[in-house]
């Protein structure tokens, strides 16, 4: 018997993953033709077919169960020492590249990688800040490290990665200095018909936040949708309306832009996540991120 093919098997290994040939031709950048008659040869090379029809996908055959299971710990163990030599500069340093959700306030995410930077070794940090699905698709193709976002990742995505809590904060809720004061009185009462910025509906916290004032019975008069939180506080201190950010971050808010506490709200959580493509975390720096978590030091 000749000696298997890698690149034949890692067709096989895509369309055993994906469920079917179109959608391993989309990953791979291949056309479908090409992964079939890929797919036949390894059949002829093994002996037997490796596929059988199921529907309108494919399942696999008592062979190509066998053959899968072995290309499932070649390539995964391939990928896993590509991560692992992502972390490294071409020049030998270390290296970590961190995708940032819009929605994630950035108040935060200086102090989730702040302790990077003090790092013993030296290290290159390089931040992209850029909606959530498009992180992700950087991540399973290893052009990101981590994935910092306000949610974990959803099932209904085909991305094989995994979501790590870092931490979740009660939230605060925040007005201009001048009109901060009336509506402290009466807070959450005060919220009803005054003007308030809210966070775009990709924001995980956009669905909370509506519950919450569903329940408390207020509909405060949206004035603006605003997706990134940093210029959301900057439209606050202007005094186009009342913002929130996690409690969390309170005294950095207060001690960067002109504004005051009106109140509080313990049981509306805002959350955040690491997302990596590893189960396992070996990149030191991601490690660092998710030990600080484990000790609280982001809640």
């Amino acid at each position: 018997m000749p000696h298997l093919n890698l690149k034949h098997m890692r067709y096989f290994w895509a369309v055993a993953t994906h469920g079917s040939i179109a959608r391993a031709a989309e990953i791979l950048h291949l056309t479908p033709q090409t992964i079939s008659g890929q797919l036949r040869e390894l059949e002829e090379q093994v002996g037997d077919k490796l596929f059988a029809k199921s529907g309108r996908g494919l399942a696999l055959t008592e062979t190509g169960r066998l053959v899968f299971s072995y290309a499932d710990d070649i390539f995964r163990l391939g990928e896993e020492l590509e991560d692992v030599l992502a972390g490294r500069t071409p020049t030998g340093g270390l290296s970590l590249n961190v995708g940032i959700a819009m929605v994630v306030p950035k108040l935060l995410t200086h102090r989730v990688l702040a302790p990077v930077l003090a790092m013993p070794e030296p290290i290159r940090l390089v931040c992209a800040e850029r909606p959530l699905v498009e992180l992700l698709a950087d991540l399973s193709v290893h052009k990101l490290d981590l994935v910092l976002a306000d949610s974990p990742l959803s099932p209904a995505l085909n991305i094989r990665a995994y979501s790590h809590p870092l931490g979740e904060s009660a939230t605060s809720f925040f007005a201009a200095t001048a009109k901060a004061e009336a509506l402290m009185a009466d807070f959450p009462a005060s919220l009803h018909g005054a003007p308030m910025l809210m966070p775009s509906s990709a924001s995980a916290l956009r669905r909370a936040l509506e519950l919450w004032l569903e329940h408390q019975q207020v509909q405060p008069r949206v004035v603006a949708e605003i997706e990134d939180r940093a210029l959301m506080k900057t439209f606050g201190e202007a005094g186009a309306g009342i913002f929130t950010a996690p409690q969390s971050v309170e005294a950095d808010v207060l001690a960067k832009y002109q504004v005051r506490v009106i109140g509080r709200a313990p049981e509306l959580k805002e959350r955040l996540f690491a997302i990596t493509a590893e189960r396992r975390i070996k990149h030191p720096a991601v490690s660092l991120i998710t030990e600080a978590a484990r000790r609280g030091d982001f809640s």
